[in-house]
Order: C-alpha cells, then structure tokens, then sequence
C-alpha cells in the first residue's frame, strides 16, 4: 500500500466516538472521546473538525474505513450508516474493520507483544473475544468466559490483552501459567481503524454490521 493513501476513519461500536485522518502510517489529525450515549450527535461535527483540522477536503481522500462491531446495537449502525453515505457521496472504496481486531492491534503496537487478544465484556457471563498474530488466530466471536479463556489459554504466551475483560481475563490466563501483557485499551480507536483498513484490499461491496448476538426483541408470531 502506498505511503500517501489518504483514509478517513471512524468508530462508534462501544464507549467511546472517534475519527482519524491518516496519509499512509502518519496521523493527519484525530478526534477520540468516550461516551456511552450520543454517538449519532457527535459523529458529523467529530469528522467536520478532523478534516478541518489536517486541512483537507473529502475529494482528497483516497479510501474511508469504519467498525462493523460487535458493539452496540444502536452504535454499530450510526457509524455504517455515516460511512455508507460517505462513500455514495464520494464514491470511495470502504472497509469494514472488527472493533476487536482494532484493540488487538493497538494492544500489540503498546505493548510489543506480537500474540494479542480482546476481549470485552458481553455481559450474560459472555465476552466478545478476537485473538490475532499467533498460528492459529482466533476469529471475532462470542462465548463464555470460562471458554474464552481456555482458547486463549491454547494459543500460549506471551500476549497482549485489550477490552473491559482484560484484567479479569488477564488474571485468568496467569492462573494457567500464561504470560500475559495488560494493555491500557478498552475501546477502539479510529488511528488503529485506519491503520487495519490501509492494509487490506479494497472491496466493490459496502461492509455489513457484524452481529454475534441475536437482538433481545423478537418479532410477534402470528397465531396459528
């Protein structure tokens, strides 16, 4: 991949809003604030004020990035949806990057760890968990914490970990005599969107929300 691509990026899957503006590995410019609440409010003027910021117009840019989850279900829509219309508007190529695999990736970079995982709370006693840069890397999933922890338990050490399960899951992996590394990472960040994102092929076909739990509401079933 070229050094001067120009991509836009953003994440609103869990507790936090971001965007960045990278050319190649350089960050142009980046906006990263944590809430739980209003991503859909803070995104437009979020993206405004980082172009604004590096100086840049849309039409410069070469490809946009955005997180397809697992998050939130309301989050992970807000950022498609703004993604989506960017990329019909500009007719740029868009990818699609796990929220996991961002913290992995920025966990791995912190630390200098090459094995990293993440792994956040899910709650119901579950954790979505992604591992990346061992031999056998761990797709984004959802399971258990009792089984999440013997998969990354198989993969060894040592190994980063990011997400709000970490330090549990952290004090887990060591009780296995795994050597573990705690990154500081609980949510994604935009940079390390685009820095996966700039890597990867571009695809023809917009990317899709990445949901590993069925939603809670059910549509009614029609009386037999």
């Amino acid at each position: 991949m070229s050094e001067d691509v120009k991509i836009l990026a953003v994440d609103t899957t869990l507790g936090a809003c971001s965007a960045a503006l990278l050319e190649g590995s350089r960050v142009l410019a980046r906006c990263h604030t944590a809430m739980e609440r209003g991503h859909a409010e803070a995104l437009a003027p979020m993206v405004r004020a980082v172009m604004t910021d590096a100086k840049m117009d849309f039409s410069a840019l070469d490809r946009l990035a955005v997180t397809v989850g697992p998050g939130t279900f309301t989050g992970q829509r807000v950022g498609l949806a703004f993604m989506r219309g960017l990329r019909v508007a500009l007719r740029k190529p868009l990818l699609g990057v796990t929220s996991l695999s961002a913290m992995a990736e920025q966990a791995r970079a912190e630390t200098e760890i090459f094995c990293a995982a993440a792994v956040h709370d899910a709650r119901r006693g579950e954790v979505y968990v992604e591992g990346i840069g061992s031999s056998a890397p761990l797709s984004a999933c959802i399971m258990a914490f009792d089984d999440a922890s013997t998969v990354l338990h198989r993969l060894g050490g040592p190994i980063a970990l990011a997400g709000t399960a970490a330090p549990r899951m952290a004090d887990a992996l060591r009780a296995w005599g795994v050597e573990v590394h705690l990154s500081r990472i609980t949510v994604p960040d935009a940079v390390w969107v685009a820095r996966l994102a700039v890597q990867a092929p571009p695809e023809d076909a917009p990317p899709r929300p990445l949901y590993l739990r069925a939603p809670d509401a059910k549509l009614p079933v029609a009386p037999s």
